[in-house]
This record gives C-alpha cells, sequence and structure tokens, in this order.
C-alpha cells in the first residue's frame, strides 16, 4: 500500500470517528432538548435560560468548539513542532488565556443584570419580571463557563494534535447528560408539589447548574487525557517570550474576532424576541433550530466536506471551467437535498413538533409557536446551505475578506428586517428574516463571484434549481393532503398514530419529488445518488 493510501485511509478513518461522535452528541442534545420541553414548555425556566445561556453559549461554541479559532490556532502550531516543546507551549497557552478568561468571568457574575437588560430590554416589564430574574441568576451561575470554554477549546486542539479524535468529538454530550439526569430528578422530586413559579424559579438554577457541570465534566476528561497524552499538565506557566505564544496568538486573535461578529444576528434576534408580549418565544426559536440544525448539519457534511478540497485544487485560472462546475454541483445537491426537506418541515411542522416536544408541560400552544417558527425555518434551508457552498469557494481562491464584508452588511440588514417583520408576522418574523439576510448573501455572493471568475452561467443553474422547487412544492402539496386524509379517517391524537400519518405522509411527499427529479435526469444528482447507494451496499 502507497503511503498516499495509507493518508487517505486515515483520514477517512478519522472522518468516520468525528461522524459516530458527532451523531451520537446530536441525538443526545436532541433528548436533552426533549427533556426541558416536557420539564418547563415554553415558560419562565426556559425562556431565561435562552436569554442566559447567550453568551456562555456563544463562547463555548466559539472559543470551545471544533474548528473554532482557538482549536485551529493550537492545531496548526503544535503540528510543527515536537513532542516534548509542546508541553511547555500548551501550559503556558492555558496560563494566559486561563488567566484573561478568568477576568471576564467575573465581570459576567457583576454586570449580569445589565447585560440582560441589554440583550433582552423587553424582559424589564412586570409581566415578565420573573423571567429576568432567573436569567440574571441562570448567567451567574454560568459565568464559569467563559474559562471552560477557552480550556475546552485548547483541549480539542491539543488531543487532535496527539492524534485523539473520538474523545474530543464525543465529550460535548457530557452537557446533555447532566441537563438531562438534573431536570429529570428535580421534576420528579417536585413537579407537581410546589407552585409553578416556585418550580421555574428552581428549576432554572438547576438547569443553568446542569449545564455548568457538563462543561466542567467535558473539560476534565480533557485534561486527564492530554496528561497521559504528555502534552501539558494542570501547571500554571508564565513564559510567554517563547516563539509559540506569539505564534498561537497571532492566529488565535483574528480568527477570534471575525467568528464572533457572526454571532451578532443572534443577539439580534433575541432582542427583539424580547419585545414580544409573550413568554417563551427565546425557547420556542431554540426548539424550532434544533429541529433544522440536526438533519441541515449532517446533510452538509456530506455535501460540504468533500467539495471543499475540491475547490482548493481548481484556484488556477486554467481550471475555472471546472470549478465553475463543482460550484453548480454544490448548489444544486443543496437544492436536491433542502428543498424537498424543507417542504417537507413547512406541511408536516405541527406533527413533526407534536411528536418531538408535546409532552408534560409542553403544551398544545407551545406546539403552535413552535411549529410557525419550523416553518419559517423551512422556507430558508437551501439559501442557508447554498451561501455555506458560495463561501467555501471564496475561501478556497484564498478571499475570506468579501465573506466577512457581506456578514458585516448583514449584521445591519438583519436588524432592520427584524425590526420590518415582527410587526405584521410576530415571532416568526425573526426566522424571516434570518431566511431574507441568507437570500440577500447568496445574491451577493453570486455577483462578487461572477465578476472573480470572468462570468457564471447563472440563468443556467437557475433552471434546473427552479425546477426542483417547484417539485419540491408539488411534494409538499402531496404530503399535506395525506396527511390530511389519514387524519380525517384516523383523527390526530396518539403517538402512534401521529408517528404513522408523519412516516406515511414524509415519505409520499419525498417519492412524489423523487419522481419529479428523476425526469430532470441531472447528472450531478444521479451520480451523488448512485455514490451514495454504493458507500450503503458497502457497509
Amino acid at each position: 500500500m502507497t503511503q498516499e493510501q495509507k493518508s487517505g485511509r486515515s483520514l477517512a478513518g478519522i472522518a468516520g470517528i468525528v461522524a459516530a461522535a458527532t451523531l451520537i452528541s446530536k441525538v443526545f442534545g436532541l433528548v436533552r432538548q426533549q427533556v426541558i420541553a416536557a420539564a418547563f414548555g415554553l415558560g419562565a425556566a426556559a425562556d431565561a435560560f435562552n436569554y442566559a445561556y447567550t453568551i456562555p453559549g456563544f463562547l463555548l461554541i466559539l472559543l470551545g468548539g471544533i474548528n473554532g479559532p482557538f482549536y485551529s490556532a493550537i492545531v496548526s502550531v503544535l503540528a510543527k513542532r515536537k513532542k516534548e516543546e509542546s508541553a511547555p507551549l500548551v501550559e503556558t497557552i492555558t496560563t494566559l488565556i486561563g488567566g484573561i478568561l478568568l477576568v471576564i468571568s467575573i465581570a459576567l457574575i457583576f454586570l449580569a443584570p445589565h447585560l440582560i437588560d441589554i440583550f433582552a430590554p423587553g424582559l424589564r416589564v412586570p409581566e415578565k419580571e420573573l423571567v429576568r430574574a432567573i436569567a440574571i441568576r441562570q448567567l451567574q451561575i454560568m459565568s464559569p463557563m467563559a474559562v471552560l470554554a477557552g480550556l475546552i477549546g485548547i483541549g480539542f486542539g491539543v488531543l487532535n494534535a496527539a492524534n485523539q479524535f473520538w474523545l474530543p468529538s464525543i465529550s460535548p454530550l457530557f452537557s446533555s447528560v447532566t441537563v438531562i439526569i438534573g431536570v429529570s430528578i428535580l421534576y420528579i422530586q417536585l413537579g407537581s408539589k410546589i407552585s409553578s413559579a416556585e418550580f421555574a424559579l428552581q428549576g432554572g438554577m438547576v438547569l443553568a447548574g446542569s449545564v455548568l457541570i457538563g462543561a466542567i465534566l467535558q473539560w476534565v476528561v480533557q485534561v486527564v487525557a492530554q496528561v497521559k497524552s504528555g502534552l501539558g499538565a494542570l501547571r500554571l506557566r508564565f513564559d510567554f517570550r517563547q516563539p509559540g505564544v506569539g505564534d498561537v496568538m497571532k492566529i488565535m486573535l483574528p480568527a477570534t474576532f471575525s467568528s464572533g461578529m457572526l454571532q451578532i444576528n443572534l443577539y439580534t434576534d433575541l432582542f427583539f424576541a424580547s419585545l414580544i408580549p409573550i413568554t417563551g418565544v427565546a425557547a420556542g426559536l431554540a426548539n424550532a433550530g434544533l429541529l433544522v440544525q440536526t438533519p441541515l448539519g449532517i446533510i452538509s457534511n456530506v455535501i460540504l466536506v468533500p467539495l471543499l478540497p475540491l475547490f482548493s485544487r481548481l484556484t488556477d485560472p486554467q481550471d475555472w471551467d471546472e470549478l465553475k462546475a463543482r460550484i453548480r454541483q454544490g448548489l444544486l445537491l443543496s437544492a436536491f437535498t433542502m428543498l424537498p426537506l424543507g417542504a417537507l418541515m413547512i406541511t408536516l411542522a405541527v406533527p413533526i413538533v407534536r411528536i418531538v416536544y408535546e409532552r408534560g408541560a409542553f403544551k398544545v400552544q407551545d406546539s403552535a409557536l413552535v411549529a410557525s417558527l419550523l416553518i419559517a425555518n423551512g422556507i430558508g434551508m437551501f439559501v442557508y446551505l447554498g451561501r455555506d457552498v458560495l463561501v467555501r469557494v471564496f475561501y478556497a481562491l484564498g478571499d475570506g475578506e468579501t465573506p466577512f464584508r457581506i456578514s458585516m452588511i448583514n449584521i445591519l440588514l438583519n436588524a432592520l428586517l427584524d425590526y420590518i417583520l415582527i410587526k405584521p408576522f410576530g415571532a416568526p418574523g425573526l426566522v424571516l428574516a434570518t431566511v431574507s439576510v441568507n437570500c440577500c448573501s447568496v445574491i451577493m455572493l453570486l455577483f462578487v463571484l461572477n465578476r472573480k471568475l470572468n462570468g457564471l452561467p447563472i440563468r443556467e443553474w437557475a433552471i434546473p434549481i427552479f425546477g426542483l422547487t417547484v417539485g419540491s412544492a408539488i411534494a409538499g402539496f402531496a404530503s399535506y393532503g395525506t396527511l390530511e386524509i389519514l387524519q380525517r379517517f384516523l383523527g390526530k391524537e396518539g403517538l402512534i398514530i401521529q408517528l404513522l400519518q408523519l412516516s406515511l405522509s414524509g415519505i409520499i411527499g419525498l417519492v412524489v419529488f423523487g419522481a419529479i427529479a428523476t425526469t430532470m435526469r441531472l447528472p450531478e444528482i444521479n451520480i451523488f445518488v448512485t455514490r451514495m447507494r454504493q458507500r450503503l451496499l458497502k457497509k
């Protein structure tokens, strides 16, 4: 076997490990959300948590996430150094970053009331006083996660540099497990024994504390593995002048700033969500978002991971024709997967939400709100993935500045559309604003890419995408009609009946779409389907 083949097999093995661990983590994340919904519904505790978790969750994703700036910086620097040089560098970086983030954690404790008022000014009304009080206390409890986020991100990079991939990828489920256990015990012991307000107050504290404990466990298991690998221990080291520290910071600081700016849209949405005069909008946005992001995340990896290296190999002007063909392939595959899935999300939103969430404290009116948000999310699934395809083309071309500038423009556009659309549409208007911003992103990215690559056959690309859109709409109507017929004969109540209706309606919709897509005879889709079938048969 050649060295290239060994490398290819190694990369495939790594991808498989990460994919399996990510899938397990997502399943536990969904169960965690179901437990929270069953215990609190869209009430004060769950709503407050989504405001309070904004900063800690943002830091955990930004600093502690795989592919985040801390992870990328550590891997890039350690990969070029010997093992004996790595431990002192890791300990020094951990000391420096830990000290900075410790100051931020302490600041979060004292500034929690002001931060909640800034991000959610709509909570400063008598009807939402309990939500505000819980959110402030939750933010204070979770403030140490600022330190933990940085340490977890460093741990990700250190372990991956040591060729350990399973533990870092699976470790995020600790937070889900601790929340599931903590909330379940609370609900069993106190669910029917105290008032709803008292349960919300105590439940909010348990929810925040469980998340914090999960983050601590995630960090601890990484530290143990890190020490065993000989890549640094729990030791303070202040040798900030060693060359590696500067190398890490040169990568880490710009990447952190760039990634952080992209999260402002989330703050904007929560700002306007707090102004809607009902409790539960923030929690509803989280519940609906999870239903969309779970399949979207899995499918996006299937499409984007293979395409990015192809884009990178076709950046020479003489290869631009092939690059354009690959861009078309990425967009058509995005449309082929996301348009029918979005159509099913729209037409089957109510049964999907009822099956996943409607139990315990999560009532029919909660399902109605989350279903309306899911419908709005379904409209924009294609442009969400299509935007990611185009952004990766720019990265392959060595142009990260253009996507960043467009993101900055979209921050202002998102705020403006939130303000405009929230009045006629209410909570779904926040999602429709995000969908509109993503549409604008796709248009702007195509416009710049058209100039950069000396012209794109955009009209030719638009015809099959339009055909897939029509096919998805027809499939959605077929799915909706099937659901209506089944509900008329079988009723709407009962988990087994709901699962049967959802399954049959979804299958009918997918069959109709598949038949329409087949008649279009798109080579990109035929190749994709054939390869997926071959992989499944091999497995």
